[in-house]
């Protein structure tokens, strides 16, 4: 039977789509004014924030973790979309970019093996460690030159990908196969 159609016992409906879109909207008003009401009271003195701060904790976890919670068990659509998940740290590809004159690939790409082992590990991890490595061996490269570089080795069956590669804190590299046994 459809979710609209459902009857609950004692003849109250269940929540329909609409309705729950609507009690997210309030909530989430509610929410806001809390939060503003919440900066006011870190102006107070202590004994006051001390006094209000559990309430108030009391509220957040209750709006956040049980009322939008409900909702989005039962409509997971409506829930917000986590901006981290579409976000594309860079849509540049390998051609796109001009190397210094002070690094030449191989230097770069030792860089990049250096930081990665046979287990997976997050992209931004790895350029991260690279970064660390290029510090140290004096080669002016940024993150976004060294998460191209491990894309395009990826796409090359150097490296093994996992994941969209262009979204580093959610896709994971690792050796490939190859070199999983040298190691």
């Amino acid at each position: 039977m459809p979710q609209a159609d459902r009857i609950e016992p004692h003849g109250i409906e269940a929540m329909d789509r609409t309705q729950a879109a609507e009690i997210r909207k309030h909530v989430r008003k509610a929410a806001n004014a809390i939060d503003r009401a919440s900066q006011v009271i870190s102006a107070l003195d202590a004994d006051d924030r001390e006094m209000l701060a559990a309430p108030l904790e009391k509220i957040i976890l209750a709006l956040h973790f049980e009322l939008l919670r409900a909702v989005y068990l039962r409509y997971p659509d409506l829930r917000p979309p986590d901006p981290g998940r579409s976000r594309i740290n860079t849509a540049r590809r390998w051609k796109d970019i001009v190397l210094p004159e002070s690094v030449s690939e191989t230097d770069l790409d030792s860089a990049i093996f250096s930081a990665l082992t046979s287990r997976w590990q997050k992209t931004a991890m790895v350029i991260g460690k690279t970064l660390k490595q290029c510090e140290t061996l004096a080669l002016p490269v940024d993150a976004e030159v060294v998460g191209v570089r491990i894309r395009a080795l990826a796409e090359a069956g150097r490296l093994d990908g996992e994941g969209d590669l262009r979204k580093w804190r959610f896709s994971e590299v690792r050796l490939n196969a190859d070199d999983r046994r040298d190691v």
